[in-house]
């Protein structure tokens, strides 16, 4: 077995001049592992490995294993399985297998390779699946009896989900910012991309509206048994250790008990804030919404640049195109004052007692110097004349505005208490509405009609903040509804509507 010095020989066949031909041996080589078979023949690598063109000859085959064998990757030994007579002992046969080395290098490739191809994900499943788990950890930690079998199969499960999902929404959420630049592509294309992200996102905040308060309070339920339940696991735990004394083995549970704490740490401070610093939910919520109006820009940036708009360096092309038609240096300086703005501009009245008798038509090099303030050349503004203005005292304005936003919520939320009542409700049966309950109504039409396929087919669709559910049947295309108004009539084909409250917003 040769001993590699030098691990960076086990990477020589990527980047070698035949490194297409390397790695189709070594897929080969990576497979059969998979399929648990431990040696394979040159042969047999001829036979099952994908080569992109014509197949290769044997003794290609065979120089390519010898070398992947001196750069470590494979180990080699002598075939006497097939040998029949004296002159095919004497002739060179070898069996290959992978290197302890070369195992590495299939495994990191392949680890490189799914980086690079994995789609990062916002995973509402995962919330779920971490709510149920804690549920059934919150069962098991009210059981007479522990059974920390059962408790270390759920604690693991609760980690690996959570994991998935802290790791998924950190990498989607730096995908994002790079998906607002999107390379050259159809417009359309990527307009229509950018929309279904829009709503994607919408549809994860909702739903970790929803989630992370139930998540939350099984938390606050489970914190007063957790640590005892973390020591059961990481006794459980501690009883596969390395042999050793008495201590050994109580620095193993240790050591696992303050990994499990350290865990329970990061799934608790996902959803809890710690001291005045938001809770990572919060913070991915905040910059999942961030995402939105960013996302919109990008959107009127492409509407605008597929309008026809020119930019500023086609503006200064033209430009110079301008000039270079110019008839003579008079027509040349005509047209740069007027494209840079550089006519008098006298009448801004810096120095009135200077310019009082000059017209607004004289050149800056022929009227008489400006006297600047140095004020003005170190702020921005001229020293302020005669004495500063009082300071205004509106703690009163202050007080009303709050009064009346006070005002303003208690009508949003009578304009809600009425319309969410979870029973179907004609449209034409609603009566009179006030602004309020009228503009609520608005938007939550606004929001399910986004979800009709047509005008017949029935729709229905949670707010983009968890808060409210709402159904939208219409019926006959020959009903009418009308809906009375501050601002007038409001007036329709007839639809049966069902708003119900979510139950995290009771």
């Amino acid at each position: 077995m040769r001993v590699v010095s030098d691990s960076a020989e086990l990477f020589r066949h990527v980047s070698a001049e035949k490194a297409a031909f390397y790695r189709c041996i070594m897929d080969v080589f990576a497979a059969a592992k998979r399929q648990y078979r431990l040696q394979l023949r040159p042969d047999e690598v001829l036979a099952e490995a994908r080569w992109p063109d014509a197949p290769p000859r044997i003794e290609d085959v065979s120089t390519a294993l010898t070398q992947l064998a001196a750069w470590g990757n494979l180990e080699s030994q002598p075939d006497t399985a097939r040998v029949s007579s004296l002159s095919d002992f004497y002739r060179a046969r070898f069996l290959y297998r992978l290197s302890q080395g070369g195992e590495a290098v299939e495994a990191a490739l392949a680890l490189f390779v799914q980086t690079l191809q994995r789609r990062a994900e916002l995973q509402t499943v995962a919330l779920e699946d971490i709510a149920s788990r804690l549920q059934a950890l919150r069962t098991l930690a009210d059981a007479p009896e522990a059974d920390v079998a059962k408790i270390h199969e759920t604690l693991r499960d609760l980690v690996r989900v959570f994991e998935s999902l802290a790791e998924n929404a950190q990498a989607f959420m730096a995908g994002v910012a790079r998906s607002i630049e999107l390379p050259q592509a159809e417009a359309d294309a990527v307009a229509s991309y950018k929309r279904r992200l829009i709503d994607y996102l919408e549809r994860f905040m909702g739903d970790l509206v929803r989630r992370s308060d139930t998540i939350a309070s099984l938390i606050v339920v489970l914190e007063p048994k957790i640590d005892a339940l973390l020591q059961q696991v990481a006794a459980r735990e501690a009883r596969d250790a390395a042999p050793g004394d008495a201590q050994d083995r109580a620095d193993a549970q240790t050591l696992y008990r303050t990994a499990w704490r350290e865990r329970w740490t990061g799934l608790r401070g996902w959803f809890f804030r710690s001291g005045h610093e938001p809770s990572q939910a919060e913070l991915l919520r905040a910059r999942a919404r961030s995402a939105i109006p960013q996302l919109l820009g990008a959107i009127a940036a492409l509407n605008e640049r597929r309008s026809g708009r020119s930019d500023r360096s086609a503006d200064f092309r033209v430009l110079g195109g301008w000039f270079a038609g110019c008839a003579d240096d008079g027509e040349a300086h005509r047209l740069a004052r007027a494209t840079f703005a550089l006519n008098p501009a006298r009448h801004f009245s810096l120095n009135t007692d200077a310019e009082a008798d000059l017209p607004a038509s004289t050149r800056w090099a022929d009227a008489p110097p400006l006297t600047i303030h140095p004020r003005l050349r170190e702020y921005g503004e001229a020293a302020p004349r005669g004495a500063l203005a009082r300071v205004r005292d509106r703690a009163e304005a202050r007080a009303r505005l709050a009064l009346e936003l006070a005002e303003e919520s208690l009508q949003i939320e009578a304009a809600r208490l009425r319309l969410a009542t979870g029973q179907p409700t004609r449209l034409s049966d609603l009566g009179e509405l006030d602004v309020h309950a009228f503009h609520l109504l608005l938007g939550l039409l606004g929001e399910v009609l986004t979800e009709q396929i047509g005008p017949d087919s029935s729709a229905q669709r949670q707010t983009g903040d968890g808060l409210l559910h709402i159904s939208l049947t219409p019926l006959t295309a020959d009903s009418q509804a009308t809906i009375r108004t501050p601002h007038g009539l409001f007036a329709g084909r007839d639809h049966l509507v069902t708003i119900t409250p979510t139950r995290d917003s009771r």
